[in-house]
């Protein structure tokens, strides 16, 4: 998939209606500090249009990308960032909740995990939950530059074991700096759009 055109089409916070597009969704789903937003940049080729931060949890909405008039990328917030008081943490997963549950058009929702580290507990359940409400997660293992070329398998091995994920889910390592794993998650951009 050649990425021509990008535009931020719609931004909807925890009390707006999810909109009823009509074109094939794709959402990215992670903890808050995961590189969510540089992933979305790298796919893009933009700098700064997904705002990435030094103070996690700053997306505290849902962003449709409208890319290239034919598939969305769909921006959650970040979970589990202990700064947030309970309520906030509370109205942004009720604002996920909502949105997996009503989109018609969500064909697959990539979950980001940092490949240097254990799944969370919070990594746990949203992967569990992923599941329960009928999709097959892909993992993006993010931050793959961190490590050396000869971790990576021993890692991923880590990621799957932490999530409890079977043997025929996907893991992506990814790096917004090397830009590796890239073609894999816009060539699963490209599936999508064949079977729609």
């Amino acid at each position: 998939m050649k990425i021509k055109t990008v535009e931020l089409e719609t931004i909807i916070g925890p009390t707006s209606k999810i909109p009823e597009n009509s074109l094939p969704e794709v959402a990215f789903a992670g903890k808050s500090n995961v590189g969510k937003s540089s992933l979305i940049n790298a796919l893009m080729n933009r700098k700064s249009l997904a705002r990435t931060s030094s103070q996690p949890g700053k997306t505290q909405t849902i962003n449709f990308y409208n890319i290239n008039k034919e598939i969305y990328f769909v921006d959650l917030p970040g979970y589990g960032y202990a700064k947030v008081s309970e309520e906030e943490k509370k109205r942004w997963g009720e604002m996920i909740e909502n949105y997996l549950c009503e989109s018609e058009m969500l064909r697959v929702i990539f979950l980001l995990i940092d490949i240097r580290h254990k799944p969370s507990e919070n990594d746990k359940q949203m992967y569990d939950w992923i599941e329960y409400m009928g999709f097959d997660p892909v993992i993006i293992a993010t931050k793959s530059d961190k490590l050396k070329r000869s971790q990576i398998d021993k890692h991923i091995k880590q990621v799957r074991e932490g999530l409890g994920a079977s043997s025929d889910t996907i893991i992506v390592p990814f790096s917004s700096v090397t830009k590796a794993g890239k073609d894999t998650i816009l060539d699963f951009c490209d599936q999508i759009l064949e079977q729609s």
